[in-house]
């Protein structure tokens, strides 16, 4: 048997129309779940679909602003509609509207960040827990930052709404364990994606990364999915509560 195989599962992701949340999808779906794939434009999400499906996987766009407690609502009676179940969900929509001295950020920034970041994951895992209970593999994934264990100069509220997701995992999965519904995060380094560009096209930021990179690189967003499916998997069912970094060793 293959402890990495997500066979006959439902999984949702969230912030999943590219990048990481993508990779993640289509990881997913390779490994036999059913995906169903969230961001805020549901031409996009269909077209996305359409393709993984094209692949022989089977991938459902359902569009919802996680900023909006009510849409996040919707989204979960979709994908119970859809599915008939929930066994995975990976909360991978965030923001970050703002980046300069932690000062300088207004309380609207503060509020969406927040919102976004930190609210939004609450929420949904809130929502998802009656079905998460019913799971024999239920499994939540918060994808977080390196940030959110060492505040990133010029990216303060990001890092610290990032920070407390990783708390509030902590504290999820002590609480959920009984349950059986593992809770864990991962904390991506620089990631070459669209949500990065702004570090990596910096050049003065990125040669300052890569000189305290071991892994004298940017990582990519399968990397990410890689790790991501392996918590998602029955590989980790021993597995809860984990920080996982896949920062090119920038943490040690």
């Amino acid at each position: 048997m293959n402890p990495f195989l997500l066979t006959g599962q439902v999984a949702l992701i969230t912030g999943a129309s590219k990048g990481i949340g993508l990779s993640i999808a289509e990881y997913f779906a390779a490994a036999g779940a059913k995906v169903v794939i969230s961001s805020r434009d549901q031409a996009s999400l269909d077209q996305l679909a359409a393709d993984l499906n094209l692949k022989g996987y089977d991938v459902t766009g359902i569009a919802c602003h996680v900023g909006k407690m009510e849409a996040l609502e919707v989204l979960v009676q979709k994908t119970i509609e859809r599915y008939g179940a929930l066994d995975i969900l990976v909360n991978n929509a965030a923001t970050n509207p703002v980046f300069g001295p932690i000062h300088d950020t207004t309380l609207d920034a503060f509020d969406k960040i927040m919102q976004v970041n930190l609210k939004a994951p609450f929420q949904l895992m809130r929502l998802c827990l009656p079905y998460l209970q019913a799971s024999t593999n239920a499994s939540v994934i918060n994808i977080s930052s390196v940030g959110g264990l060492s505040p990133e100069a010029g990216l303060g509220m990001y890092s610290v709404s990032k920070a407390a997701l990783i708390s509030m995992t902590k504290a999820f999965a002590k609480e959920w364990g009984g349950m059986n519904i593992r809770v864990n995060a991962i904390c991506p380094g620089l990631i070459k994606t669209k949500f990065s560009e702004a570090l990596w096209t910096n050049e003065a930021i990125l040669n300052h990364m890569m000189k305290a990179l071991p892994i004298k690189r940017m990582g990519t967003p399968e990397e990410i999915a890689a790790a991501a499916l392996y918590l998602a998997a029955p590989a980790a069912g021993y597995t809860t509560g984990a920080v996982l970094t896949a920062d090119g060793g920038f943490t040690i």
